[in-house]
């Protein structure tokens, strides 16, 4: 059976697994990493407000935005971030093992390096207000 490109499985041909995936540009071309972050992600931060100001006006007098997060790998973070938040804070609550394996990390000790900060503590402050009411009287 012959192989095709990476987005051709669809059509009766084995994808190539050594193929780099293809995004279609507005021509039907290539469309290359940089212009999708540069034409899409990065002016949709700047519409939903998550933008920075770069110091500079335009000849409105108003001030010049950019996107807080200049490339894709933040979505990598946020990722993350969502699937360890609690489910009362709007995320999905996973166990570090979970998270591990969602984002391809070796091993725990990585996750935890990166993300171990974002985890719920056991140590909660209710906990240790009725320990210092019980020790302290």
């Amino acid at each position: 059976m012959p192989t095709a490109g990476y987005g051709e499985a669809g059509r009766g041909r084995q994808p190539d697994p050594q193929a780099r995936p293809r995004l279609p540009e507005r021509v039907g071309k290539v469309e290359q990493l940089n212009n999708i972050v540069r034409r899409g992600y990065q002016p949709a931060q700047v519409s939903a407000g998550v933008a920075i100001e770069t110091g500079e006006r335009d000849d409105k007098s108003k001030p010049i935005l950019a996107a807080k997060y200049p490339g894709l790998h933040s979505l990598r973070h946020f990722y993350a971030s969502w699937c360890i938040n609690r489910r009362e804070d709007g995320g999905l609550g996973l166990p570090p093992k979970v998270v591990q394996e969602r984002l391809g990390h070796s091993s725990i000790r990585m996750t935890m390096d990166i993300y171990g900060h974002l985890f719920p503590r056991g140590d909660d402050a209710s906990e240790l207000a009725a320990a210092e009411a019980v020790l302290l009287g």
